[in-house]
Order: C-alpha cells, then structure tokens, then sequence
C-alpha cells in the first residue's frame, strides 16, 4: 500500500512538473505577458497559412490575415490584413508605429502587401 501511494505521489508530481514547463514555455502565455508589458512580440505559426497571427505592440493587440498566392519563384504569402482586436487601445499610437508594425511583418513575410483594415486604414491614407 505504500509502495503504491509512494507511486502515486511521484507521477503527481512529475505531472505538475510537466505542466508547470509547458505553461511557462507556451508563446500564448509570452504573448499575454508581452501585452500587459506594453512589449512587442509576434506570434505566428508560419507553416500553417490558414492560422491568423497575432502581435502586440505598446499594449494594443493586432490580428493578422495571411493569403498565399504566387511569387516569381514559388508559394508564398502576398497578402496580409490587420485590424486591432480593441480600436480603443489605438490611443496614443503614431505613424511610425505602424510603420514598425509593418516593417516587423515584413521581416517574416518580405514578399507580402501589408493592408490595415479601418480605422488604421483612413489614419494612414490621411496626409
């Protein structure tokens, strides 16, 4: 009875563990973290095309659309929409900002159009 109680307290615990890692590493969590913080961070998965991304800079959390179409040479993402998730969050945000936003975009997906959807779009259309 001990033997399995002894056991059983040991899978427990390399079970919290496990958990405890897990939680720690996971890029949803970074991502949360980085956006209370008012940091940067990019969360995409670029294997998969249909899965929208995710990015937030200075505490204002972006989406992002992806499209693939066709490069010279191959497959690629040509096309990418953003919007924020909370427009009431844009307070405070300037040109440059959104011009980093697009420049860090571009790090991951250099042959890609970037398009902001409204209200970034009239903002950055305005001169």
């Amino acid at each position: 009875m001990a033997l399995l109680f002894r056991l059983i307290l040991l899978v427990v615990i390399v079970f919290s563990l496990y958990t405890a890692i897990k939680y720690m590493l996971s890029p949803r969590r970074k991502l949360e973290l980085a956006h209370e913080q008012g940091k940067f961070y990019f969360l995409d998965d670029p294997k998969n095309i249909r899965k929208n991304f995710l990015l937030t800079y200075n505490g204002v959390l972006f989406e992002g659309e992806k499209y693939l179409g066709t490069t010279e040479r191959s497959f690629e993402v040509v096309s990418i929409f953003i919007w924020p998730k909370n427009t009431a969050d844009l307070k405070g945000l300037k040109r440059d900002d959104f011009l980093k936003i697009e420049a860090a975009i571009k790090k991951h997906y250099p042959a890609s159009s970037i398009d902001w959807k409204s209200p970034v779009k009239e903002f950055l259309n305005r001169d």
